[in-house]
Formats: structure tokens, C-alpha cells, sequence
């Protein structure tokens, strides 16, 4: 008599403590809507606003199809401990929630930045996506910017300060900005994503408004030229066989509606832009871009899963490193998975496939020593 193979159990996290917690909501109702109920037992946790834990019921929300997941509310409450080879939650009565793997659905700080990941470490239980030092890495956009240079890797011209060095020395700064990369300029927070606390500044006046708006996010500053470019992105997972490269697919297109794609038009507004999966690229060109998304994921030591964006120069040319995405959009209309579900994997497929290679890096790892 033959048994049917026991279910791997996926703890999907979504929420958490970041201004980008309501995008979370989206991409984590999409992916455990899309997990098999044949292959996998779902776990739905988030994580609130302070940082709190919360279980919910996978088939009340199956049955329900929500746009995006609940957090709190009528939840069980959850605590966290860490034990190497342990269960990684338990509940208030000390009931252990033993899972297999970890899917974070999780954007911005504390979410993608290596923070949960180190939790997720210290527990000793596979995860999908980069490790601590990738996530970290790419959640910087100037750490990820220098790290891509040094590959050989063009970077739009810009200029990143702490808001110590903007206190001490703003004539300085000021005076670098307008000599090296003139006006207009986009201003950004170091460490977010979702066009949250990006503007244009296309004089002095609005750079000093700009700077101070960005920091109310981030005590770190990036002032980039604006390039007068097309917007085009590349997914990239890691290949299934550990010796090979890491695979990408075809390149898309945001084509906004107005010159600078705001958190609003990226999900709130339905018309705030297109998506053009294929991009339309002569094929040297896609396949540059392709060339040069591989080589970003090597260099910024991602793994698992990483959305390489890219700035195509309308004038020149120029492919320009943006930023690199671990943890990007899932939601069945993010750029990320219907980047593959053109290049040949489904949404459900893609699915798998990261979570066998948590599965299969954890096992890799394990076999490290830990001791002398």
C-alpha cells in the first residue's frame, strides 16, 4: 500500500512594521490563494503595525478571496522562539506551529532588509529568498548602487548623504548637486521602496523640500539626475541546478501616465500606468538587459528571487542600474510574476520553485560545520 507524500508545511508572514505594509496585504492574498492545497499546509501569520504576531485561518480566507490579507482582528496572537531546529511560533498556550519553510511576503525595513531573515536564521528554518546579507545589501539603494559599479555596471549619476552630513555641510551638498547632476533630480530614502517618499525637484526650492520630505523616512538621502528613460525590469530566479547560473526572463515596461510613477499610481490608480510584458526592445538590447540583471543578482549576493530594475537611456542608450527588489510584488498583476508567467512558468509553478529552493538551500547549508 502506497502513501500519499506528506504536505510541505509554508508558513506565509506578511505585514509588518514598514511604510510598506499595505502592499504586503496584496502580494500575501495572491500567494496563498495560489499555493496548492494538494502539496502544501498554509499558515497565514502577519505582523501588525507594532510588530505583533497574528495566526489566521487559510481556509476561512480561501473561502473568502479577500483583495488583500487581514491583519489582527479575530486572530490567535503568537509568540516567537527562535530554537535552532524548533518550532519557530507557538501560541500563548504553548502549542508549537512546526512549519517547513518560511515564505516572507513581506516590503520595506524590518520586512526585507535582512532584519525577519535573521529571525528566520537564528530559528534554523529554510525561507524563501535572499539571506541577510543580500537583502541587506539591496534595501540600500546606494550600498546596491556601489556594489553594481564595481561590477562594471553603469549607475544613473547621483549623490547619497546622511542627515548628519546634510545638517553639517548642506551649502556643500547643495552646491555638488547642482554642478554634478543639475536639475531636475529625483530624491529618495535610502532604504524604501513603492515610490514612498520619492519626489521631483526641479529647482533649489523643491530640492530643499524634497530632501526634508525624504527624510522624514529615512535618515539617509539619495539625490539621483533624472535621466529622461524608459523604465524596464528583469526577473531572476536562482536555477535549479545549484552549479548554474541564475535564470531571467524576459524583460517588461512600465509606461507611466506621468513623468514620475508615485506610490498612488502603482496601487491605487488603475490607469497610472502600463505593463508591457514582453518589453518592446530590439533583441541586442533585451538581451543586454538580461546580461546585466544576471550579473546584478551575482553581485549583490542575492538568492532565490530578485526583481533587477533598469533605466534605458532614450538618447543613449545607456542601460542604468536602478535597484534590486528580494522580496518584489506578488499580486497576480506584479511585474515579477508575469515576467515568468511570459517567459513560460506560471504564477503556481513559480511558486514551487521557490519554495523547493528554500528546501534545497537549507539542506545545502546544513551540511556547513558549525564547530572546529
Amino acid at each position: 500500500m502506497t502513501h500519499p507524500p506528506t504536505k510541505i508545511r509554508v508558513a506565509v508572514v506578511y505585514g509588518g512594521r514598514s511604510t510598506e505594509h499595505e502592499v504586503s496585504l496584496q502580494s500575501a492574498a495572491s500567494v496563498v490563494a495560489n499555493l496548492d492545497p494538494a502539496s502544501y499546509d498554509v499558515l497565514p501569520i502577519s505582523v501588525d503595525h507594532e510588530g505583533r504576531f497574528h495566526r489566521h485561518d487559510v481556509a476561512e480566507l480561501r473561502a473568502r478571496r479577500p483583495k488583500a490579507l487581514p491583519v489582527g482582528g479575530n486572530s490567535e496572537p503568537l509568540t516567537i522562539a527562535p530554537r535552532p531546529a524548533g518550532p519557530l511560533f507557538a501560541s500563548p498556550s504553548a502549542l508549537a506551529l512546526d512549519v517547513d519553510v518560511v515564505f516572507p511576503v513581506m516590503h520595506g525595513p524590518l520586512c526585507e532588509d535582512g532584519s525577519i531573515q535573521g529571525l528566520f536564521e537564528l530559528a534554523g528554518i529554510p525561507y524563501v529568498g535572499s539571506r541577510v546579507l543580500g537583502s541587506a545589501v539591496c534595501m540600500d539603494k546606494d550600498v546596491a548602487k556601489r556594489l553594481v559599479r564595481a561590477e562594471g555596471i553603469a549607475v544613473a549619476p547621483y549623490l547619497s548623504f546622511t542627515l548628519g552630513q546634510w545638517n553639517r555641510e548642506q551649502k556643500r551638498l547643495i552646491a555638488r548637486i547642482e554642478a554634478e547632476l543639475g536639475y531636475p533630480v529625483f530624491v529618495k530614502p535610502a532604504t524604501l521602496g513603492s515610490s514612498i517618499g520619492v519626489t521631483r525637484a526641479k529647482d533649489r526650492a523643491e530640492l530643499l523640500q524634497s530632501v526634508a520630505h525624504a527624510q522624514v523616512y529615512d535618515e539617509k538621502v539619495l539625490v539621483e539626475r533624472a535621466v529622461d528613460a524608459r523604465e524596464i525590469e528583469v526577473a531572476v530566479l536562482a536555477a535549479q541546478d545549484p552549479s548554474a547560473p541564475p535564470e531571467v526572463s524576459v524583460p517588461g515596461e512600465i509606461v507611466a501616465a506621468e513623468a514620475f510613477y508615485s506610490f498612488e499610481r502603482k496601487y491605487l490608480d488603475a490607469t497610472g500606468a502600463d505593463l508591457h510584458v514582453p518589453a518592446k526592445l530590439d533583441a541586442a538590447t533585451a538581451a543586454r538587459a538580461q546580461q546585466l540583471a544576471r550579473r546584478a543578482f551575482l553581485a549583490l549576493e542575492c538568492e532565490g528571487m530578485a526583481r533587477i530594475d533598469f533605466l534605458l537611456d532614450r538618447t543613449s542608450g545607456e542601460l542604468y542600474f536602478g535597484e534590486a527588489n528580494t522580496i518584489p510584488g506578488f499580486t497576480s498583476i506584479s511585474m515579477y510574476p508575469k515576467l515568468w508567467e511570459a517567459s513560460g512558468l506560471p504564477y503556481n509553478a513559480l511558486l514551487d520553485r521557490l519554495i523547493r529552493d528554500a528546501l534545497a538551500r537549507a539542506l545545502r547549508r546544513s551540511a556547513l560545520r558549525r564547530e572546529r
